[in-house]
């Protein structure tokens, strides 16, 4: 008998995400995220809901999407969010 070896499962930080239906960014940005291990991102669709645009806007003073949350940090948008992995910053971000 061949003993298997253990995976340890690190616990994540929550990732919130402000998308719309039809952003090829939002869609690239969620790819990654799963890429590099995460299952569940909070998707907030403001197309859908005005006020979470409005919410959006006043947390991050942007207006574009996605917007990224990790945690409590706002990391920006796609290409800070790949900018973030480039530099190998993005593991340790959604580390719990």
């Amino acid at each position: 008998m061949v003993a298997c070896p253990r995976f340890e499962v690190l616990p994540m930080k929550p990732v919130k995400m402000y998308t719309t239906q039809v952003c090829p960014y939002c869609v690239r940005a969620k790819a990654l995220l799963q890429q590099r291990g995460v299952h569940a991102i909070e998707e907030v669709r403001v197309d859908l809901q005005p006020a979470e645009r409005d919410r959006m806007i006043e947390l991050t003073g942007r207006r574009t999407v996605p917007q990224i949350f990790i945690g409590d940090t706002h990391v920006g948008g796609c290409d800070d969010l790949m900018a973030l992995d480039r530099t190998g910053g993005l593991a340790p971000l959604l580390q719990a």
